[in-house]
């Protein structure tokens, strides 16, 4: 049995393309390397460093929308791509998990 279609992805300009991909890659780096979800320094390291290189691709994608005239990010089709791009699980990963609840202590 194949898995669930996914729903198409709205159509996007190439930067709007590269600035929803470079986007969610930051996500994905900052999710690695938030502290209250992270193993080990060395991983969060790795992730810091790669966080230079995506957030320059990132700014770059905005500066081409920038001087190819896009003034306006259509934030609608934007967070639908980013929903179908899996960009929620994503960007939750980057907050603060709920705290655990503690069995109470013995009488």
């Amino acid at each position: 049995m194949l898995p669930p279609e996914l729903p198409p992805l709205p159509a996007l300009t190439r930067a709007e393309g590269e600035f929803i991909d470079s986007y969610l890659a930051v996500l994905d780096l900052l999710g690695r390397i938030n502290p209250a979800r992270g193993t080990d320094t060395y991983g969060g390291l790795r992730a810091a460093q790669a966080l230079v290189g995506k957030s320059i691709a990132l700014r770059d994608a905005l500066t081409l929308m920038h001087d190819r005239g896009e003034r306006e990010v259509h934030a609608g089709t934007l967070a639908q791509a980013l929903r179908v791009l899996d960009g929620e699980r994503r960007a939750r990963l980057v907050s603060v998990p709920p705290a655990r609840s503690r069995p109470a202590p013995p009488p």
